[in-house]
């Protein structure tokens, strides 16, 4: 307010508001025609639209990239990282980069799966290092991603500088299986009479097959229903159709984001300062730009059917698995330690757990279901 009223101090960027900023672009998944925009929260104070003006840090967003560069290598959804402590040096650097976990914790071997829903950075990283940045770099490219990305290993954990609108574009090959459509701002110029002098062209580009785009949308799509976004978007959001998407948080607190989509629209949501700096203590995507997308697609929704959700593509298999180890499940494993995963054929794991085995003789152990494993290969 003191700023609005003219008795602010200091020097400020022409264009460029001092105070909190936040911004929003909604895609419709099919076409890329922008169905909402908010470029800053007051265009007669600023004309700066963050939507396409703005680079800013992507942070955990960025993550979905190397885990899609995963699948397509044909690393499976229950391959196992260690999530521990790591010391690395980025090229250029004179001294180590120790990347730590948001909670300032680590968990030990789990899955991409729950690496990716629980946005561990180190699990990021490691992947990012057994893919190697050529191969992630090259990821982000394929889903339009343009700005420069610096090749050092914190480029996996959402080092790079984002533009809003490449993001959400990004985001629509999720949402298609696989399908990424370039954003369009403008549908049709007429003359007076209404005649259509120019429209622009759809441009939609596979990036996936549907299998494997598959795998990283129902990853993605439990980072709403038990990851960083659930307590945003399922429990206080109340949003409850089918939804994917990845919070974001920068490692200086500066930007926050959150990129969630349906079937039909993406919607990304970024809050921060046109001149960097912290937000305040602790902020995350997940508590700030969560909510805000939340409440924006429970207004969409109620004047719109229901989206569909994602039907399994043919051609994938299950496998019971011990997800703290990635084998196959034994009926010595403690039953919360399992769960039903899906794989590519040919990706699937073929050893049994070694480790809740007492007899380490590779046999299934009492309990074990497989007549119910056989009769899921091949899909639906």
């Amino acid at each position: 307010q003191q700023y609005l009223e003219g008795e602010h101090e200091g020097e400020i960027i022409p264009g460029r508001a001092p105070y909190l900023q936040g911004a929003l672009v909604t895609l419709d998944v099919e076409t890329g025609y922008v169905r909402a925009m908010v470029g800053g929260r007051d265009e007669s104070d600023s004309e700066f639209n963050r939507v396409v003006q703005a680079t800013r840090q992507a942070g955990s967003t960025f993550k979905p990239f190397v885990y899609s560069a995963a699948v397509r290598a044909g690393i499976p959804v229950s391959h196992i990282i260690d999530d521990a402590p790591i010391s690395l040096r980025n090229p250029g650097d004179s001294m180590p980069w120790e990347p730590q976990n948001f909670e300032l914790d680590f968990r030990g071997p789990m899955t991409l799966r729950r690496g990716l829903f629980q946005s561990r950075n180190l699990v990021a990283v490691k992947l990012g290092m057994e893919l190697g940045t050529a191969a992630v770099i090259g990821e982000a490219r394929r889903y339009g991603i343009s700005t420069p990305i610096f090749p050092g290993h914190s480029l996996h954990i959402g080092a790079a500088s984002v533009r809003m609108i490449e993001m959400a574009s990004a985001y629509t090959a999720f949402a298609t299986l696989g399908v990424r459509a370039a954003p369009v701002g403008v549908l049709r110029v007429e003359d007076e009479d209404g005649k259509i002098i120019w429209e622009p062209q759809i441009r939609r580009e596979r990036i996936l097959d549907e299998q494997h785009m598959w795998l990283v949308t129902s990853m993605m799509q439990d980072v709403v229903r038990r990851g960083t976004a659930f307590t945003a978007v399922r429990l206080n959001g109340q949003f409850r159709h089918p939804a994917g998407g990845k919070t974001g948080t920068t490692n200086d607190g500066a930007d926050v984001w959150f990129i969630g989509y349906t079937s039909e629209l993406v919607t990304a949501t970024w809050i921060g300062f046109d001149q960097p700096r912290k937000i305040k203590s602790r902020s995350a995507g997940g508590v700030l730009a969560a909510p805000i997308w939340a409440e924006f697609m429970n207004f969409v929704y109620e004047r719109r059917a229901p989206p569909a959700g994602w039907d399994t593509p043919d051609g994938l298999i299950t496998r019971r698995i011990d997800h703290d180890t990635g084998y196959l499940a034994t009926g010595w494993c403690p039953q919360e330690s399992t769960s039903y995963e899906w794989f590519i054929p040919g990706t699937e794991p073929t050893e049994y757990c070694p480790i809740h085995n007492p007899f380490a003789t590779g046999v299934p152990g009492p309990g074990y279901d497989r007549d119910r494993e056989d009769a899921s290969d091949g899909g639906r």
